[in-house]
């Protein structure tokens, strides 16, 4: 299976957001991409959840998530974006992962259950926090995806959840905001969570200045299969299942474990 990272920088727009979306899943399709992941918040750039953002939120079934859909179909690739998703009767939204497939449109939806309360922000006054039900997961061309969003990088125990289901690339679709030393630990956590997990790991995020950009595909040893720098963009990459037990022969840390991860 290909996979490609496509680095973008959203704007309050959404109309053009969804446009530039379908430009960038055409390039990954002519890379020979199965799967096309972009960033947390590719339906509107947020720098601040203000209540003018907040009434932007759409459902499953509005215009923007049924957009993507179309884009899925056209291009004959399944495509991961980050969408803010309206809740019925409530102020707050969920920060949304969706997953659209040619076939069958949406096939999956992931609330973000680590919300950025740190570095001075406070996303839990605006975004509910997803549930704990389990690993998200489905496949493209052979091979098992899970997912996850920006924050939850930071938590170990969410990435290893999916190694105990045996997923093959964990994708972490962020907006990881510029900071002290938060490029450094984008890329440092990126690689740790691949090489613990003995798995791929796909981190793509807004570029600048919206993000810290530097996206990448990491593979199952800590290699970086792709980087994307500080210009929009699409890198991509193989996901080689042969490769995970390559290198599982080899650190075979999953196997030598002590304890598990509790549901």
């Amino acid at each position: 299976m290909k996979l490609s990272i496509c680095q973008i920088v959203s704007t309050e727009d959404v109309a053009a957001n969804l446009a530039e979306i379908g430009r960038v899943a055409e390039i990954a399709a002519a890379d020979g991409a199965d799967l096309a992941v972009f960033p947390e918040f590719a339906m509107i750039g947020v720098t601040a959840l203000t209540p003018e953002v907040l009434v932007q939120a759409q459902p499953l079934d509005g215009p923007f998530v049924t957009g993507l859909a179309q884009i899925a179909e056209r291009v004959g690739i399944v495509i991961v974006a980050g969408v803010l998703e309206e809740i019925p009767g409530e102020a707050r939204a969920y920060n949304s992962l969706v997953v659209l497939t040619p076939e069958s449109g949406l096939v999956a939806v992931y609330h973000k259950a680590h919300l950025y309360d740190a570095f001075g922000f406070k996303e839990s006054d605006s975004i509910r926090p997803g549930s704990l039900d389990g690993a998200i997961t489905f496949d493209v061309a052979g091979v098992k995806v899970g997912v996850l969003t920006c924050y939850d990088l930071r938590f170990p125990e969410a990435a290893r959840q999916h190694a105990d289901v045996g997923v093959d690339v964990l994708v972490y679709p962020a907006a990881w905001v510029p900071g002290p030393r938060k490029e450094d630990h984008w890329q440092t956590l990126a690689r740790a969570r691949a090489i613990e997990n003995t798995f791929y790991v796909a981190a793509v995020t807004q570029g600048p200045s919206l993000g810290t950009g530097g996206s990448l595909i990491v593979d199952p040893m800590g290699i970086v299969l792709g980087e994307i720098g500080e210009r929009s963009g699409v890198t991509t990459a193989a996901i080689l299942p042969g490769r995970i037990s390559e290198v599982r022969q080899t650190n075979p840390s999953l196997a030598n474990r002590r304890f598990t991860i509790a549901a």
